[in-house]
């Protein structure tokens, strides 16, 4: 067990992936927030899964709770550099489904809903799942 967590936590990346690491976790947990509790603007559970719904993400209001989890409880443990890997995982696998479920027949550019934020977002994490947490993580430091 103690070596599938080492390597479950062990990163050499150096301070830069740290930076990419911290950004996009407050951006993720932000735009989690929006879908869980309707901070920032957002629609919270009701809305959120409402709008899964008419487009045919079912059932709207439980995708809506994952996804909103995924976001802001996978963005949180990205900000503290704690189980960076799993967490980013489950960024990807959201951030796949808002390109090919919602995004893709907007094509390429943001301005006209199109994949470009998520696939970035995405790309983001799976990098993170490769280079792991970075210099100042929780991970490090627990993976010694």
């Amino acid at each position: 067990m103690n070596n599938l967590i080492k390597t479950l936590m062990s990163t050499n990346a150096g301070y830069g992936i740290t930076l990419l690491r911290v950004v996009t976790g407050l951006t993720f947990a932000a735009h989690g927030a929006q879908k869980l509790f309707g901070w920032f603007g957002g629609y919270g559970l009701e809305g959120v899964g409402q709008w899964m719904e008419s487009i045919g993400i079912t059932p709207g209001y439980l995708m809506a709770l994952l996804a909103g989890s995924a976001e802001f409880f996978g963005g949180l443990a990205l900000v503290v550099g704690l189980l960076v890997r799993p967490a980013a995982l489950s960024l990807l696998v959201s951030m796949l489904v808002a390109v090919f479920a919602v995004h893709w027949a907007n094509g390429f550019f943001m301005a006209n809903n199109g994949y470009e934020y998520a696939m970035i977002l995405a790309v983001i994490s799976a990098a993170l799942m490769v280079e792991g947490a970075g210099k100042l993580s929780l991970d490090r430091r627990i993976a010694g």
